[in-house]
Parts: C-alpha cells; structure tokens; sequence
C-alpha cells in the first residue's frame, strides 16, 4: 500500500495518516526522510502502543504486524486490518472505503 502516494486521497477525506514504527526516534526520522513521508512516522522504541493495539510480535518476527487502525474523531476504532504476513496489507481503496463520512 502506497500510503505516500495516496496521501491526498486522505486528507481529501479529512484523515490523517500516520504511521508507527518500532524503532527510536531517531530512526524514525531516518525512515520518514528517506520515504518522504508528508505524514509524521512516529516511534515506539519499547513497543508500547504495538503492544497495546495488540499487533506486536504478532507473527513471531519481534517487530509490529503490518497494520491498519482507523480511528475515529472521538477515539474509537471504526476499523482494523491486521496481516498475517510481513507482505498482507488491504489496499488504499479498501482503508478509504472504511473511512468515516463527514
């Protein structure tokens, strides 16, 4: 899923992207610069909140399933998709289509 790509396609709705990586923050940074990512890349060094949406080490690998949460404007998850694989993501038309109406 090319979230970067894509990235006016969110805003266009009214959603913001973010991305979680479980990595320090420094690295973080390094990934958002090297992806040029318009939207933050923020870090969970000590997998706090992977743990906490319950997608780390989900598939044994030590690191966070690759995942979507879409969470709405009073803080409730609307929608989820987590991969059973390092490559299983839905598509960009998928998450837009879940995504609230304004």
């Amino acid at each position: 899923m090319d979230l970067q790509a894509n990235y006016e396609r969110f805003r266009e709705r009214h959603a913001e992207v973010l991305a979680l990586a479980v990595q320090d923050v420094a690295r973080a940074k390094r990934m958002q610069e090297l992806t040029g990512a318009a939207f933050p890349i923020l870090a969970d060094p000590d997998h706090a909140v992977a743990t906490q949406y319950g997608v780390f080490d989900r598939l044994g690998d030590g690191v966070a399933a690759p995942s979507v949460f879409i969470v709405d404007p009073n803080g409730y998850i609307v929608w989820s998709y987590i991969g059973q694989n390092a490559f299983d993501r839905p598509t960009v038309d998928e998450v837009i289509a879940h995504l609230p109406e304004k």
